[in-house]
Order: C-alpha cells, then sequence, then structure tokens
C-alpha cells in the first residue's frame, strides 16, 4: 500500500544561544535524522520520554515548523516545495488535536463559533449550512447539538477534548496529529476519549500519528509503534511484535515501567542509572549508553544504525541480537474481587457521555476499543 505520509531524513535544530558574530553556540537536535511512513487509515504511534523530540517531530510533518534538514511528503506531494495557497489547501488534509483541552480553545468564542470558523476559513458550505455543519460536527463526538452556544469554561475536561476533535475533523481531513490528546484528562474520561478517536478512525477512514509516552495507552490504539530517544527513533515494529519481544534496552526499560492491573503480579524492572544525559550535550555513538546496563565500548564510539529485519522491525541497537530476553511477569493471573468490582466502577457512565463502550480498564485507567 502506498503512503500516505513519509519522512526522509528530517532533522530539526534549535539554536539557544548565538556568539556576538551572530554564530550559533549552543544548538539543541530536537529531532536528528528521522524516517518514517504511514499509510492511509493506520495509527502510528510515537512514543518516549519528555523531551525526546515527538511533539517536534509531529510539528514537523504538519509544516507547522520547517525542519533543519530532511524531507516530508503527503499523498506524494513534497511539503516543503508548496506555497501559501497550496500549503493552506493542505491544511484540510492534515490536523493537529493538542495535549492541553483548556489552552487550545479560544475562551472568547462559543463551541459553535469554535467550530465553524475552520468550515468558513476553507469554504466548506454555504452560511446557512454552517450551523447544521456544527450540530453534526457535534453529535459525531457524542455532544448534544444545543452545546454550540456555550462557551469553553462551561465544559468538562473530557467535553472539551471532544471539541477540539470536532475541530480537527470540521475540514474533514485524512490526517490527524494527536498529540498526547488524553495525558491532560482524569483516568476514567481517558477510556472514553479513546474509544471515541478509535470509533472515529473506523468510520471516517482516518490515519493518527499519535504521540504519547503511555504504553498503555499505544497498546490499544497503535498498529505500529516508534520508540524516539534523544530525537532519534531507536526501534520501530508492528505492536503487537513491539510489546511481545522489545529488543532495543530503552524500548525494554519503558515497558518494564507500565503498571499492572493484579497487584499480585510482579514484574522485573529496567531501571536505568543515572541522569538523562544534557540535549546540549549529547552523549556519542549511542545516545543511550550512559544509562544502558548493557553498554560495551563499540555503543560509545559508534552510532547505531536503524536496521530492519526483514518482516518490519527495525531497532538501533548493537547488541539486540545478543542481549537476554525480557523476563514475563510473575505471580497470580485472576484479579482480585476488589479490583474487579474497581474495574467494573470506571466502566460505568463518566462526564455525562456514557462508558457502555469500554471493554478493559487498566490500574492506570486506560480502556481497550472494542
Amino acid at each position: 500500500m502506498a503512503s500516505l505520509l513519509a519522512a526522509e531524513g528530517l532533522t530539526k535544530h534549535f539554536v539557544l544561544r548565538r556568539s556576538p558574530l551572530g554564530r550559533p553556540t549552543a544548538v539543541v537536535k530536537a529531532v536528528d535524522d528521522v524516517s518514517f511512513t504511514l499509510a492511509p487509515g493506520e495509527t502510528l504511534a510515537l512514543v518516549g520520554e519528555s523531551g525526546s523530540g515527538k511533539s517536534t517531530l509531529g510539528r514537523l510533518v504538519l509544516r507547522l515548523i520547517d525542519p533543519t534538514a530532511g524531507r516530508v511528503t503527503f499523498d506524494g506531494r513534497n511539503l516543503l516545495a508548496l506555497g501559501a495557497a497550496d500549503l493552506r489547501a493542505f491544511r484540510r488534509d492534515a490536523q493537529l488535536v493538542f495535549q492541553d483541552p483548556y489552552a487550545s480553545l479560544n475562551p472568547r468564542m462559543t463551541a459553535g463559533d469554535i467550530l465553524a470558523e475552520p468550515i468558513a476559513l476553507h469554504a466548506m458550505t454555504t452560511r446557512a449550512r454552517r450551523r447544521a455543519r456544527v450540530g453534526e460536527l457535534l453529535e459525531l463526538v457524542g455532544l448534544d447539538p444545543r452545546f454550540a452556544q456555550r462557551y469553553p469554561h462551561e465544559f468538562s475536561g473530557g467535553q472539551r477534548q471532544r471539541i477540539a476533535i470536532a475541530r480537527a475533523l470540521a475540514v474533514e481531513p485524512r490526517l490527524i496529529v494527536c498529540d498526547e490528546p488524553v495525558s491532560s484528562l482524569d483516568v476514567s474520561i481517558r477510556a472514553q476519549v479513546l474509544n471515541l478517536l478509535a470509533d472515529l478512525r473506523r468510520q471516517l477512514g482516518l490515519a493518527y500519528l499519535f504521540i504519547s509516552h503511555d504504553l498503555a495507552v499505544v497498546k490499544h490504539m497503535a498498529d505500529r509503534v516508534a520508540v524516539m530517544d534523544f530525537g532519534r527513533i531507536v526501534e520501530t515494529a508492528a505492536t503487537e511484535s513491539l510489546f511481545a519481544a522489545p529488543r532495543h534496552p530503552y524500548t525494554r526499560a519503558l515497558l518494564s515501567a507500565i503498571p499492572l492491573p493484579t497487584p499480585r503480579v510482579r514484574r522485573d524492572r529496567l531501571v536505568l542509572a543515572g541522569d538523562t544525559p544534557s540535549a546540549l550535550e549529547p552523549p556519542s555513538g549511542c545516545h543511550f549508553h550512559p544509562r544502558c546496563p548493557f553498554a560495551v565500548e563499540r555503543c560509545r564510539l559508534e552510532r547505531p544504525a536503524l536496521v530492519d529485519d526483514g518482516v518490519g522491525h527495525a531497532t538501533a541497537c548493537h547488541r539486540w541480537a545478543e542481549l537476554p530476553a525480557p523476563e514475563a511477569a510473575t505471580g497470580a493471573s485472576q484479579n482480585s474481587p476488589t479490583l474487579a468490582r474497581l474495574m467494573a466502577a470506571f466502566g460505568q457512565t463518566a462526564d455525562g457521555q456514557g462508558g457502555g463502550d469500554v471493554a478493559t480498564v487498566e490500574k492506570t485507567g486506560v480502556a481497550a476499543p472494542r
């Protein structure tokens, strides 16, 4: 299948300080030679710690910021070569859902005005039809059309994020970049918003670039996962393959930190030693080697390439093939009655939108879409 979105060698450097003559003296390599593809209707998750470059990469592929080097193509078009008119037309095809629904909505505009603005900007419909279209968008995300007259402060956090999602859908895009879309919501509301995103993907054939630091969320949302560290992709694979057999030590450490839903089950943690290196002075070779328990001299000297094994699992690690297999969680396999009651409670109606589509809720409050 031809790719909808493709990034080739994307690089973004931010200059923090300059000399009196204008020469850069402090540079942060936020994104460092990143390449990936995204097919129509697919969800690719970008995961990693804060500061790993995930959000910057999301803005680069939307051309909200221009790269220092590299190339981005959307449906075969080079986005970096588009003029102002063509770039504005591209905005209809690709939209962004922000992390914070409290900050991403204009407090001076009603929900109806917020949704009508992109429709008017791109001349999606006539003025007479615009009000009806706003009502359709609100219904699509599970809100009453009468809410169009309310202001953002009159909504809960989950409802605000639904409005933000409706705004992204207003111009009928094919790609949505979801930048930590549920991280600022209560755990009982996250499941509903994730289910909504999954349902919209199936109904509308959307492709998602899903940015998150929460692997428990990613497991239920993504078809493929790309793990980022220090602006580089260090591992990418199908979601099932990556969770079943993570290869890079950084990926293993992230997975080992996911809380388990059963109290009696224990998982051996891969605890990383030392502090995260400064982005102004990244380590040589593999950027992960100062914290990696398996690092050798080669890791300190030579940057590992991201090598595909031929079946879609690529790893940037010199030693992944010789590392011991990660140990499975051990302990009781059944949930306690107390936890079962708690899980059932989380499945009840919350935020006034209903919770009937919640299949499972883990200790983190994450639900698996049906």
